[in-house]
């Protein structure tokens, strides 16, 4: 048995919780200043509120003031944040968490660099680590799995990837169930990069979803030929995008595809794509979800921005990312939905 603490109630943190205890192992779930009504739900009638199912027994909960109670002993930490909590992660729980404990991040996403190339999470928590001169295995979760098909035992494949393929067994008997499939790998790049590259182009898929309601009538039977079309322009671009990161395995793209596939059929991403196919600009569909946290967004305009610095320096084709370039214009430029379906054609 092993103590596990997450830290970051939101939905794929606290549905971690349910393999990790079903394991037998001891499991914490400490929240970040912003979940201080998602921990007073799970301590008064154990449940998140957007889960329709309880917690296991005995699990702990703590509000952030309760953080370092909550590591102390922890033989494992995942950090459950999302992509806008990557640097209150690493300033404020990675410098209180011990040596011998291992990390492992569900966050996805990927950081622009001034000269084009494009960065990991875990990557830039190393770094921090390194300036306090501290040791910490960094481990990262990737692959196709949704909180709430997680929770009800759906079965589900994942990859866990770090540096040390020791550890990684380790942490994998401590998560594993009969549900809950780990693969391990030390390609951190690559794994980190697939899944986070499908954000983006899961809400171009979704896109195709909004531009037939509004042709047909939004109760009109979905339409598969054009979100397969732009599927499969997706990986391809992806592929191109795992390649300029030094990472472009079957694994790892399989990973990525699969990640993709399962976005598309549901969440925050596909419903920002509906919207923006269905006719609003970026800002009218934002103001319609009410807030909801939109990393797709986030990705699709950092990968955008790092593909035209490296075409500048003739070391990738910007046209070899037409779909790429369309939704980074939708939510930068609040350019009108007009998928380029013609660049998506090729002769060979």
């Amino acid at each position: 048995m092993a103590i596990i603490t997450i830290v970051g109630a939101g939905q794929m943190g606290s549905a971690l919780a349910f393999p990790a205890r079903e394991n037998g192992n001891e499991v914490r779930v400490v929240g970040t200043p912003l979940d201080r009504e998602i921990i007073d739900n799970c301590l008064a009638v154990n449940r998140h509120p957007k889960f329709k199912v309880d917690f296991p027994a005995g699990l702990k909960f703590y509000q952030v003031e309760g953080l370092e109670e909550a590591l102390d002993g922890a033989d494992l930490v995942i950090g459950g944040v999302s992509s806008f909590g990557v640097e209150w992660f690493g300033d404020v729980v990675l410098p209180k968490i011990s040596e011998s404990t291992y990390v492992l991040t569900v966050t996805k996403g990927l950081m622009d660099m001034p000269d084009g190339t494009l960065r990991t999470y875990p990557d830039l928590w190393q770094e921090k680590l390194d300036a306090m001169g501290k040791k910490i295995s960094l481990n990262a979760i990737g692959g196709p799995c949704t909180a709430y098909e997680l929770i009800i035992h759906d079965q589900s494949e994942v990859a866990f990837c770090g540096k040390d393929l020791e550890i990684l067994r380790k942490i994998k008997s401590w998560m594993a169930t009969d549900y809950y499939h780990i693969s391990i790998t030390t390609d951190v790049v690559g794994i980190e990069s697939a899944v986070a590259l499908k954000n983006g182009y899961a809400l171009g898929i979704a896109l195709t979803i909004g531009v037939n309601q509004r042709r047909f009538g939004i109760d009109s039977e979905l339409h598969f030929n054009s979100q397969a079309a732009v599927f499969g322009q997706a990986v391809k671009e992806m592929s191109k995008l795992l390649d300029y990161q030094g990472a472009g395995t079957l694994e790892n793209l399989s990973v990525g595809a699969g990640d993709l596939y399962v976005t598309v059929y549901g969440g925050r991403t596909r419903l920002v794509g509906i919207l923006l196919g269905r006719g609003l600009n970026i800002d009218e569909a934002k103001a319609e979800l009410n807030g909801v946290t939109l990393e797709s967004l986030v990705v699709a305009v950092r990968v955008a921005r790092a593909v035209r610095i490296a075409a500048e320096k003739g070391v990738l084709n910007l046209k070899d990312f037409p779909l790429l370039t369309h939704v980074d214009q939708i939510i930068s430029e609040k350019a009108e939905v007009n998928i380029p379906w013609e660049d998506f054609t090729f002769e060979k």
